[in-house]
């Protein structure tokens, strides 16, 4: 049998896929986030837009991980249920935390800033380019709230394919996007001995400072 603890704690691996430099990096953090996403397509990283979205209510921080769907000009879009956990704490508090991590480049990247709901019609367009079933579990799921049973939730989507039989299917009102604005950027890249680089990005009015962090 594997002793799960002794397993751990004997993981040992060296990162030397890559260094970063402050003359390496973009001046302008987003353009640099994009050049290391197309990095990642090209490498096939698996679920590379996957991130984790970190945030607090009432001093308790909560974590999990979701879509990154749009980039643009500092801004990151993803969408889920208003009245989930993570709906009720950027509303209580938006500033919130992305995090990236793509092992097979040995590559993260951290991002912090503060979170608005996207427009209405951003999240229209989005909802209506959602395949038929990911539009039913929107309306299915009161994503956070506890169930009796697995039952509960399929006899609920049971009855919306009924319910929406040969109709449009509209966004639900508890349902749309998010967009966090960037005030700051960490671009981090494994090295040997545990010396990785971390080069950071902080915005002072319309400029970035960059700087270097200790691993």
């Amino acid at each position: 049998m594997i002793d799960h603890n002794e397993y751990i704690d004997k993981v040992r691996a060296d990162f030397t896929k890559g260094t970063l430099g402050e003359t390496d990096v973009l001046a302008d953090p987003s353009e640099q986030f994009e050049a290391w996403l197309k990095q990642a397509v090209e490498s096939e990283v698996p679920e590379l837009q996957a991130m984790n979205l970190a945030t607090v209510y009432d001093n308790r921080p909560s974590s999990r991980i979701v879509y990154l769907r749009k980039i643009h000009n500092h801004k990151f879009w993803w969408y889920g249920n208003y009245d989930s956990k993570k709906g009720q704490s950027l509303e209580q508090n938006p500033n919130a935390s992305l995090n990236f991590f793509w092992p097979e480049l040995q590559r993260q990247v951290r991002i912090e800033g503060v979170v608005k709901k996207a427009t209405d019609d951003n999240s229209d367009n989005y909802f209506n380019s959602r395949p038929l079933e990911s539009k039913l579990g929107a309306w299915a799921s009161a994503q956070s709230y506890r169930l009796t049973s697995r039952k509960e939730l399929e006899d609920k989507l049971e009855q919306l394919h009924k319910q929406f039989e040969g109709k449009e299917i509209p966004r639900p009102p508890h349902w749309g996007g998010w967009v966090l604005k960037a005030n700051y950027y960490e671009f981090w890249q494994g090295r040997p001995s545990r010396l990785h680089d971390r080069i950071c990005y902080e915005q002072q009015g319309e400029t970035w400072n960059i700087f270097r962090l200790a691993p």
